[in-house]
C-alpha cells in the first residue's frame, strides 16, 4: 500500500492510499455452432442451461460455416433413386451395382457437419461446439473431449406427408425424400413400389420443398427426426402416433415410424472442448458443462456409436440403432439394424448386457454372421 505525506499550515498528516481496484470480469465461453436453424436453436438452448447451472457466466455464440454446409447449398437437391429391380432372387438398385456400399457417399463423409467447429476449438477461436450428437464422427480427435451429453429428445423418425394416410396411404409410385440411406433402405424395404429422391438442405428448406411440391420435383412425403422439428419449435399435435402442423400456409401430416430404428445418437446433444488435462491452461472451460451432462443418455449413445464403429461405418452408414438402460438393473438393452448394400434385406440384432462395450460387440456379431 501506498503512503504519502500532506502538508499544510496547521498540521503533517500521512495517508494511506489503498491500491486501484482490479476490474473483475465474468468467465466467458464462446460457444460455436453451425448457422443453421436446428443448429441455433440447440445452442442456444445449451446457453440457457449453462446460464441456470452458471448465472456469473458470459455466453457468446459464434456461427462457424461447415463443409457440409456449402456442400448441402451447392448441391443438386434432387437426385433420383429409381426402385430396385427383381433380378433372379436378387433386388438389384437401378444400375445394377448390388454390393455399392451404403455409407460414405462421394458427396458425404465423416466429419462433414463438425471438422470446421473442431479446426475452430484447436486455434480457440471457440471455447465449446455444440453437435447434434448423429454428425459427429465416432472417434474424437485427440486433444478433444466430450465434456457433456444433454438428456435425450424424442429419437424416433417422422413420416411428413401431404396428405392423411401415413406410409400405408402412399399410392404406388409416390416419391419420398430423403438423404438418409438408412431412411431410404428400411422403407423401400416395407414399400418397394415407392420412388425415392435424394432431398438436402436444412428442415426448413425440406419442409419447404415438400410444401410447394414444385412440378418438375414432386415430392409427396419427407421424413425428419422429431427431435430437430420440436427443437425448432413446431407443434406437431402427435396424438396415437399422428399429428399435424400449418408450414406456410400448408398443412402438413405426421406418422411415427416407431418401426425404424434411428441413427445412432439421434435426438442428442453433444458438447466438444478441449482436452487441457495435460496443458498448464486456465481457461478450461470443461467443467462448466458436467450440470449439463446426463450419464443415462451417455452410456445409451455410447453403446450406438460403439456398434457404429465396429461396423466401420461413418454417421451416413445405413445403420440403425437405439439403446436403453434399465436404471433399476443397469442394463443395457441395444437393438440394431443393418443394411449392406442397395436393396439388401436388412438384418436384425439384439441384445443385453452390463457395459455399452458389451451390447455393441454382441449386436455387432449377430449383423456380421448374417451377412455369412
Amino acid at each position: 500500500m501506498q503512503s504519502i505525506h500532506i502538508t499544510t499550515s496547521q498540521s503533517n498528516h500521512l495517508i494511506q492510499i489503498p491500491p486501484p481496484l482490479e476490474e473483475v470480469s465474468e468467465p466467458l465461453i464462446i460457444l460455436g455452432t453451425r448457422g443453421s436453424a436446428l443448429a441455433r436453436a440447440q445452442t442456444t438452448l445449451v446457453s440457457k442451461l449453462l446460464r441456470a447451472a452458471h448465472p456469473d457466466l458470459s455466453i457468446e455464440e459464434k456461427i462457424i460455416t461447415t463443409i457440409g454446409d456449402i456442400t448441402s447449398e451447392r448441391s443438386n437437391c434432387f437426385i433420383q433413386r429409381p426402385p430396385p429391380q427383381e433380378v433372379g432372387s436378387e433386388r438389384l438398385t437401378g444400375d445394377a451395382r448390388p454390393m455399392m456400399p451404403l455409407h460414405e457417399p462421394t458427396a458425404e463423409g465423416s466429419g462433414l457437419f463438425t471438422q470446421q467447429l473442431e479446426e475452430a476449438l484447436f486455434s480457440h477461436e471457440i471455447d465449446a461446439a455444440v453437435h447434434s450428437l448423429k454428425d459427429l464422427p465416432v472417434r474424437t480427435p485427440m486433444r478433444l473431449i466430450l465434456a457433456a451429453i444433454l438428456p435425450r429428445a424424442a429419437t424416433n423418425d417422422l413420416l411428413i406427408t401431404l396428405d392423411q394416410g401415413g406410409l400405408e396411404g402412399l399410392a404406388s409410385g409416390a416419391t419420398i425424400g430423403s438423404s438418409s440411406p438408412r431412411r431410404v433402405e428400411l422403407l423401400r424395404h416395407r414399400r418397394c413400389d415407392l420412388r425415392f429422391t435424394t432431398l438436402r438442405g436444412n428442415v426448413p428448406t425440406r419442409l419447404r420443398k415438400l410444401a410447394m411440391n414444385q412440378r418438375d420435383h414432386p415430392l409427396d412425403a419427407i421424413v425428419l427426426a422429431q427431435a430437430g422439428l420440436e427443437r425448432l419449435g413446431y407443434d406437431l399435435n402427435i396424438i396415437k402416433g399422428e399429428g399435424c402442423f400449418m408450414f406456410d400456409g400448408t398443412m402438413l401430416h405426421v406418422t411415427e415410424l416407431t418401426w425404424m430404428l434411428p441413427a445412432p445418437g439421434q435426438g442428442a446433444i453433444a458438447i466438444e472442448t478441449r482436452d487441457v488435462s495435460d496443458e498448464k491452461s486456465s481457461h478450461d472451460v470443461s467443467a462448466y458443462f458436467s450440470a449439463l451432462h446426463d450419464e443415462k443418455t451417455a452410456k445409451c449413445v455410447q453403446a450406438e456409436r460403439l456398434l457404429l464403429q465396429y461396423l466401420g461405418g461413418g454417421c451416413h452408414m445405413a445403420l440403425g440403432a437405439l439403446a436403453t438402460l434399465d436404471e433399476s438393473s443397469q442394463q443395457i438393452a441395444l437393438k440394431g439394424v443393418y443394411v449392406p448394400y442397395a436393396g439388401a434385406t436388412p438384418r436384425e440384432g439384439e441384445a443385453r448386457g452390463a457395459t455399452p462395450e458389451e451390447v455393441a460387440l454382441l449386436v455387432m456379431t449377430q449383423l456380421t454372421d448374417k451377412l455369412a
